[in-house]
């Protein structure tokens, strides 16, 4: 058996972790899903992969992109930083990019003046889904169009104001549209402040352990959502 060298053992040793934190910082991070703002879409203690890469590549732990190639669009679900705590970090759907025009009138979105389409559906089953709410299948009005499920507890009540995104800034909402502090409370996000789009699910479960609240209990674990594509 050969001796190993000093250099050796710490490439070893601090390979893998330098791995870990490159993936982290450049490709794909996870996060759990801490509150309902996003059901239909996302539950609580969903977890979800992050694709870091979908914009570009930024300073490392940083704010600003050392290089970007692309804009998001309108109807992409994305992790961002809160813009009044950014050591917090939020999920939501970008529905209005920089100088739409947004309004909401008896719970219809409008971007530009075009209202989105709005289909009703069929009330969910199962026991994260609470009772009483609407379900909508809303379409984005513009080119390349992008489907996803919605709901509200009272769509005729939902109204707001019309606002243009400034610059470099996006105007954000929960699908879970009467539950969700989002834009129309606090204001628009930052490019800068983006993380990247929720891309997939791959765990989900009821509850999480008394004894360890930041691990799935395996007895509420949710198989029918796990890998699942985030629309």
């Amino acid at each position: 058996m050969k001796k190993g060298t000093w250099p050796q053992a710490l490439v070893t040793f601090f390979a893998p972790i330098l791995i870990i934190v490159t993936l982290r910082w450049l490709i794909f991070e996870p996060f759990v899903i801490p509150s309902g703002s996003m059901i239909p879409t996302l539950l609580i203690h969903d977890h979800i992969f992050v694709n870091k890469l979908a914009f570009g590549i930024k300073v490392p732990f940083g704010k600003s992109f050392i290089i970007q190639w692309a804009k998001p669009e309108r109807g992409t679900v994305v992790v961002f930083r809160y813009p009044e705590n950014p050591e917090v970090f939020y999920v939501k759907r970008i529905v209005a990019i920089s100088g739409d025009q947004v309004a909401v009138k008896n719970g219809v979105l409008s971007i530009n003046g075009n209202e989105l389409s709005q289909e009703p559906l069929p009330e969910p089953a199962g026991p994260a889904l609470e009772a009483g709410f609407e379900y909508w299948k809303e379409t984005t009005a513009t080119e390349p169009t992008h489907s996803y499920n919605i709901r509200y507890l009272n769509k005729a009540n939902s109204e707001f104001e019309s606002f243009t995104v400034p610059e470099n800034s996006f105007f954000v909402i929960g699908d879970n549209r009467d539950q969700s502090n989002d834009s129309r409370f606090w204001g628009v996000i930052p490019e800068k402040n983006l993380i990247g789009t929720a891309k997939m699910i791959w765990l989900s479960c009821g509850q999480t352990l008394v004894t360890a609240q930041f691990i799935c209990d395996p007895q509420t674990i949710r198989w029918n959502r796990i890998f699942d594509r985030v629309e």
